[in-house]
């Protein structure tokens, strides 16, 4: 695939789609796992309006193995049917696996990979460098860089310099500590005509000023219409209404998620819990997380209500049922 081709596939929506496991035994729920995804396409999620990451943080991923990996994204990618590009999570502490998934990556037909920086020990700007070109050399899938910079190294401009030479570098997966500002947007100035910068940092605005392609947003995993319309102020340069749509939408979904953090840790968990209230299939997290939906359900429910989200479960809107 061509370089421009990949970024118009990847700019949009950056949806991070939780993984769905049976409650009785954790297992991989791969039927339920296809209704979310066509969910997700049916309510607007298409290759104009973004991307689809299974795997990723809010996916499970490090609660998984290679193998689950990979029938999940098999299943992602098979539901999807070329209508909207699969972002593969391949974020591992081993070269060895990131080249793995890579290759996996290709032969079932994601269009990109999410790579981070190796966790654990603190890795080398050099050591990163190689770890991803190692990705970039071992099959023919777009890198999307995620700035983990709370996990291990992070990403600095003399590295960025270094990746942006690699043919299927496109996506920067951007987010810098709160004292790094002027650093997050002299990178967007600095890269945005060549990568699609996707704005993890809730910048939404300022980023989309100043040249980013993308947005990582939550809130699309049970509303995708309010995604797509976000991203369509944004496009049409309607900044007032699109930060009145984040005051009034994106702000209360994360203030719930400030208070879960409090009660357990990981990724995703609101996710499901807010699937679970659309009518969609769901279940929790694998622990380490624990499960959050006895006690913060009434609270997630009303938070659906003060904000104008559909589907709502107990007040009147549809149920989606199994199809």
């Amino acid at each position: 695939m061509d370089r421009e081709k990949r970024l118009r596939r990847l700019s949009g929506c950056y949806v991070t789609i939780p993984t769905m496991f049976r409650d009785a035994d954790m297992a991989l729920d791969l039927p339920a796992q296809r209704r979310v995804v066509r969910f997700l396409i049916e309510s607007g999620i298409d290759e104009t309006a973004g991307s689809l990451l299974s795997g990723g943080a809010a996916g499970d991923f490090s609660t998984m193995t290679i193998e689950e990996r990979l029938r999940l994204a098999e299943t992602v990618v098979d539901e999807a049917n070329g209508k909207v590009a699969v972002v593969l999570g391949a974020q591992t502490t081993s070269t060895r696996e990131l080249i793995e998934l890579a290759q996996a990556a290709e032969r079932i037909g994601a269009e990109f990979i999410q790579v981070s920086a190796p966790f654990y020990f603190k890795h080398t700007q050099q050591d990163f460098y190689e770890y991803v070109l190692a990705g970039s050399e071992a099959a023919d899938v777009g890198i999307v860089l995620y700035n983990t910079f709370w996990t291990s190294c992070g990403l600095s401009v003399e590295l960025l310099d270094q990746l942006v030479e690699l043919p299927n570098f496109v996506g920067l997966k951007l987010a810098m500590p709160n004292s790094y500002r002027m650093e997050y947007e002299r990178m967007l100035i600095r890269y945005s005509d060549r990568l699609c910068v996707i704005d993890n940092q809730l910048q939404f605005l300022i980023s989309h000023m100043l040249g980013a392609r993308g947005i990582e947003l939550h809130v699309c995993n049970y509303w995708p219409e309010f995604g797509v319309r976000l991203w369509q102020l944004l496009e049409n340069r309607q900044y007032a209404e699109a930060h009145a749509e984040m005051i009034n939408v994106v702000l209360p979904y994360y203030e719930l998620w400030e208070q879960m953090e409090k009660y357990t840790d990981g990724d995703g968990y609101l996710d499901k819990l807010c699937l679970e209230l659309v009518g969609l299939d769901s279940s929790r997290c694998r622990p380490p997380t624990r499960d959050v939906r006895e006690k913060f359900r009434e609270r997630t429910r009303q938070m659906f209500i003060r904000s104008g989200a559909p589907r709502v479960q107990g007040v009147g809107a549809e149920t989606i049922t199994a199809r």
